[in-house]
């Protein structure tokens, strides 16, 4: 019931991030939110032009900003329009300094946490019902690694677990960034698809990787964990492992409900011949369990010959059974540590695996990060120079697998990595390169 000139005085008090919040109350609102007269005002004061240019006293600056043909001849909304493309363009800005330096153990950029707080990325899950009906869970723990971010949710409020349908992860990034404080929760925000899961029957069509004394653990492609309670079959909490590779873009580039697309490869020229196979390939692997790393190391030199090219794969061998000089131990006792609200544990035999396959060039040509457990070999042992039992780790995607063949010895109470052998399937290296292998 106030007059409009009344309320447009009122929200010219307001920052940018309360006008955004008020004109989602009402139509009504959201009109007198769009104002060019309060925006322009903003606009100004947060990207003023240099003195050279504008050569005006301050407290010139609003009357002459109100009455100049920029405030009349533009539709409502634009000077808000322009703001925030400003904003979002200066925070790219940002980020884009900081990935610049890359590790040259990694070939990933060295200051990817520094990268993710300026931007104020953050990540959440949205549980769908069987109604349609969304709940959301923010809260969460992160673990930062050389390659990865592993995301722990947890929650004494999860729906019943057979209601629910799918699960997604999304990227969260504040619209208007602040450096001065940290991003409102209630703020306004753009939300970008990783991934969708579907839940149904999530016990049968996930792989179980363990269990301790309160919870199960079940893995869905591509890196997610979820922790059932024994007792109840319910959510426990919900693990995520991100890799760093292209994890901004994935996190910030898509929509709320397509997934960004990656850009194909630009095949460097180069000496690439079917005859001769890849060289000069390197692996950055990472085996961690939360806190804890048991294996972090760079392996230069790969490559593979015409002779390793069989079944649509190509092998990379890494660690070789006969050379026992390059065989690796694991340092702690694997398992995968776990937490909620009031219990915490560690599953045994389990943990996360980083891979960063680097092709001649170094760039990026492989990367996941997953949960993956071991399990005891059926085959007999060949190894003479171990007496201990022999287990396996394998994962496979659409792009390649990874096998891990492990000796535990009693004696010292560890495992030792004794065979470590990737398969690259031959279509991601034809559309890498633009070959026929």
């Amino acid at each position: 019931s106030l007059p409009l000139e009344m309320l447009i005085k009122i929200f010219s008090y307001l920052d940018a991030v309360s006008l955004l919040s008020v004109g989602c109350v009402n139509k009504h609102f959201y009109h007198l939110a769009n104002d060019n007269g309060i925006w322009l005002k903003i606009y100004s004061i947060c990207f003023q032009p240099k003195r050279t240019i504008w050569k005006m006293k301050s407290e010139e600056t609003e009357t002459v900003s109100l009455g100049c043909a920029a405030l009349h001849d533009r539709k409502p909304g634009y000077w808000k329009k322009e703001y925030i493309f400003k904003q979002i363009a200066a925070v790219k800005m940002r980020v884009m300094r900081l990935v610049k330096p890359v590790d040259p153990y990694t070939g990933l950029p060295c200051k990817n946490k520094e990268a993710m707080k300026a931007s104020g990325l953050s990540w959440m899950i949205v549980l769908k019902d069987k109604n349609g009906k969304e709940h959301v869970t923010e809260k969460a723990k992160l673990s930062f690694k050389d390659t990865s971010v592993t995301i722990l949710w947890y929650s004494t409020n999860w729906p019943c677990l057979d209601s629910l349908s799918t699960l997604k992860l999304f990227g969260v990034i504040p619209l208007l960034p602040d450096q001065s404080r940290g991003p409102s929760k209630n703020g306004p925000h753009r939300r970008s698809l990783i991934a969708e899961y579907h839940l149904a029957n999530v016990t049968e069509s996930s792989v179980a990787l363990g269990a301790d004394k309160l919870v199960q653990l079940f893995s869905l492609k591509p890196g997610l964990l979820v922790g059932l309670w024994k007792e109840k079959n319910e959510i426990a909490f919900v693990m995520a492992s991100l890799h760093y590779h292209q994890l901004l873009e994935r996190s910030t580039l898509g929509s709320a409900t397509v997934q960004y697309a990656l850009p194909p490869n630009k095949p460097v020229l180069d000496d690439v011949d079917p005859e001769y196979g890849l060289h000069d390939y390197s692996l950055h692997l990472d085996m961690h369990g939360g806190s804890c790393t048991y294996l972090c190391g760079t392996f230069k030199s790969l490559f593979c010959r015409k002779g390793d090219i069989a079944n649509g794969y190509l092998r990379l061998t890494v660690v070789s059974l006969k050379d026992n000089k390059k065989h690796l131990p694991l340092v702690g006792t694997l398992g995968l540590s776990w937490e909620t609200d009031v219990f915490k544990g560690n599953v045994k035999d389990c943990y996360v695996m980083d891979v960063t396959l680097l092709d001649e060039n170094g760039k990026p040509f492989w990367c996941f990060s997953a949960p993956v457990y071991i399990k005891l070999s059926s085959e007999a042992s060949s190894l003479y120079d171990y007496l201990g039992r022999t287990y396996t780790t394998d994962y496979a995607d659409s792009e390649g697998k990874v096998c891990v063949e492990l000796v535990w010895l009693e004696e010292t109470k560890e495992y030792f990595i004794v065979n470590l052998v990737l398969y690259i399937s031959t279509k991601k290296v034809n559309s890498w390169y633009g070959t026929n292998y």
